[in-house]
């Protein structure tokens, strides 16, 4: 996977301990990756990432808060 061009928030600086979750695409997939753990890879589509994300805004995952 190194050919993937990896992305990771605007919002993540550049300095030690700025780990963040990075996105990076394929033809069909779309790879996300811890940067503190790049060699672990999960893949899903896009429709599902883009239901996690509207989950989220949603608040769908608030009552798993500790």
């Amino acid at each position: 996977m190194s050919h993937i061009q990896w992305r990771k928030s605007s919002y993540s600086g550049d300095a030690d301990g700025n780990n963040c979750v990075e996105l990076g695409q394929t033809d069909a997939a779309i790879l996300l990756r811890e940067s503190d753990d790049p060699c672990v890879v999960i893949t899903t589509t896009p429709a599902a990432l883009r239901g996690l994300v509207a989950r989220i805004k949603t608040g769908g995952f608030d009552h798993m808060a500790g």
